[in-house]
Formats: structure tokens, sequence, C-alpha cells
């Protein structure tokens, strides 16, 4: 079991808890992630993506996407796809 990294926390808005990612490498619907930064350590799986208010199923490289988070996270903060073999 690996892990690869997807992107980074470019903002987070505390009263929806979402996040938005700039991703480097593709993202799913059902993805196990990892949030990881200084203060913040946890894992989850990916239940929504939206990119323009618009729900996806898949982003690709490069974009920008929110997606609801189950704990606070930072800008800066790391985000990892786990289980990649």
């Amino acid at each position: 079991m690996g892990e690869k990294l997807l992107g980074t926390v470019t903002h987070y808005f505390r009263k929806l808890s979402v996040a938005v990612l700039d991703l480097k490498e593709p993202l799913a619907v059902k993805d196990l992630v990892a949030f990881r930064g200084a203060t913040t350590d946890f894992e989850q799986e990916i239940e929504s993506l939206q990119v323009d208010h618009q729900n996806i199923e898949v982003a690709g490289m490069g974009q920008e996407v929110a997606v609801k988070v189950k704990d606070k996270v930072r800008a800066g903060d790391t985000i990892y796809k786990l289980n990649v073999d």
C-alpha cells in the first residue's frame, strides 16, 4: 500500500467545510485520500467533487476543484491518494 501526491490546498471555507485543491494528478469520487500539513493529518474518502459549482466524477491534472472535508485544512496542506500500488 502506497501513496501518491495529488496536489495542495489553496483555500479553505470553514463554514462550508470545503477545501479548494490545485491538482497535479487526477482525483475521482470514492478515492481514499490523506490531508497532511503542519497541524493537519486525516484520511477520508472523496464523496463529491465540484468545478464551478458543478458536480463531476473525475477531476484532471491542473484543475482546481472543491471537495467537502471532514476536518479543518489550511492553505499549503498537501493531499495524497492512498492505496496506490
